[in-house]
């Protein structure tokens, strides 16, 4: 029995950074807007960028964090960074090596949008909106 603590630290830290549990800090709190690109260069994600931008009080007001996940780095806008790598949340949503593509999670922490284009704010507000719990806070 002397290799339980061993193996129970061990599968704590690899849990920890396991890819499945990048997203746990938001669940509940926030609804990531995950924005991949292979790099700056990439034409759709200067339009994403643009939409963010122009329309940051309606996503703050629905409490969206927006992270960008370009080449290999990872930044976060709206809210705190997801604090794993890039390759992990590639993993995680399925990403791989696309070249553009942009995912809604909803704060329970499942994927609400996906698209391979820019997603509009009409688009965004108008899922968002139709969620319950959206509902639920706007009623309060």
């Amino acid at each position: 029995m002397r290799w339980l603590p061993w193996a129970v630290t061990t599968w704590a830290v690899l849990a920890g950074s396991f890819p499945a549990s990048a997203m746990t800090d938001y669940k509940w709190k926030y609804r990531p807007l995950v924005v991949f690109a292979k790099s700056e260069g990439v034409a759709p994600l200067a339009a994403q960028r643009r939409i963010v931008a122009a329309n940051r009080p309606a996503l703050v007001e629905r409490n969206v964090v927006v992270i960008w996940v370009v080449g290999d780095s990872v930044s976060a806008e709206l809210g705190p960074g997801p604090g794993v790598s890039a390759c992990a949340l590639r993993s995680r949503f399925g990403a791989g090596d696309a070249a553009f593509r942009v995912l809604l999670v909803g704060k329970d922490g499942g994927t609400k949008l996906s698209s391979a284009a820019p997603l509009g704010i009409a688009a965004l507000n108008g899922t968002i909106d139709a969620m319950p719990m959206r509902r639920n806070e706007m009623r309060r």
